[in-house]
């Protein structure tokens, strides 16, 4: 049965006469990664504070954890079942991540042992133990990040709100961050609601939407996103460039020609399949490279998308 989590119904947001967000709608399911993309200034941060009550809504209906946004002592509800890890940290800088996080963990009302039970946890997921007893303000980027994420945990939220978590970490620092992000996800069927601009980290969402000037212009699985907006490319090395720029020629085929290596766009691999069963005798060696989100990020910004 599905378990929706986050329901958004024809959600609007203004400020005087400028319309944030203009009656977007989409819904989140229990246990589910999913990835809200957009370029700066389409909405996106507007949607996450509106979700997390930070700010309110001009019109259109919100549910989470089927809790109604906005009604009577609702807000309150809603956020003891999130937790949220924003772009800048909130964090105090004079004291040390122990502290930070159980000051936090404190403002729940979380009683002694829970309190202490919770830090066990997400030390061992974030792997704290090396930092614990540091000033925050004199960690790493990576450090504080991890930081971040424990304090957005402390109290075992349902939902967890990651606003361009991994933004300026390096590579390394990054792929431990989503390692215990999932491992999250999967062992306490969390749902993560996700921002970010590394495509890569969106490609593994179950569910990705996409907003554009306040409205969604494409939303479905990573999978239906790349096969409606994303290209795969066929690399061919000839043995001879004459005879291979010839075939090419003969098949009505678009092509791009660097350093002897040509480039085919074709919608599928099957295609790729039938090219290369037709000029494999004139060929030297070939790659063929699967469309990315990158592709799907940049073709729907560029033409404006469509609704799966």
């Amino acid at each position: 049965m599905i378990n929706t989590t986050i329901e958004v119904q024809n959600l609007r947001k203004s400020y005087g006469s400028v319309e944030a967000v203009k009656g977007i709608s989409f819904q989140v399911q229990k246990g589910e990664l999913f990835a809200f993309l957009g370029t700066n200034g389409a909405g996106k941060s507007t949607t996450i504070e509106i979700l997390c009550t930070l700010i309110k809504k001009s019109s259109g209906t919100v549910e989470i954890n089927n809790f109604t946004l906005d009604e009577k002592e609702n807000n309150a509800f809603i956020r003891q079942s999130i937790g949220v890890v924003f772009q800048q940290s909130l964090l105090d800088q004079r004291l040390t991540v122990y502290e930070n996080i159980m000051h936090r963990g404190r403002t729940y009302g979380l009683k002694k042992k829970n309190l202490a039970d919770n830090y066990t946890f997400v030390s061992e997921y974030l792997q704290l133990e090396d930092i614990q007893d540091k000033k925050y303000g004199t960690l790493s980027g990576g450090q504080k990040r991890r930081a971040d994420i424990a304090r957005a945990l402390i109290h075992k939220p349902q939902i967890l709100f990651l606003d361009e978590p991994t933004t300026g970490l390096d590579p390394q620092v990054r792929q431990f961050v989503w390692k215990a992000i999932k491992k999250l996800q999967q062992d306490m069927n969390m749902t993560v609601f996700l921002t970010t601009h590394y495509m890569e980290e969106a490609a593994v969402a179950n569910q990705v939407v996409v907003l554009k000037s306040g409205e969604i212009v494409a939303k479905g699985t990573p999978d239906e996103l790349k096969t409606i907006y994303a290209y795969d490319q066929v690399k061919l090395v000839f043995k001879n460039n004459v005879d291979g720029e010839k075939w090419l020629r003969e098949m009505d085929l678009s092509f791009v020609e660097k350093m002897s290596i040509y480039t085919i766009k074709v919608k599928a691999t099957t295609e790729a399949l039938a090219l290369l069963k037709d000029v494999e005798p004139l060929l030297e060696s070939f790659e063929v490279i699967k469309g990315t989100m990158d592709d799907v990020f940049i073709r729907i910004m560029e033409d404006g998308g469509a609704l799966v």
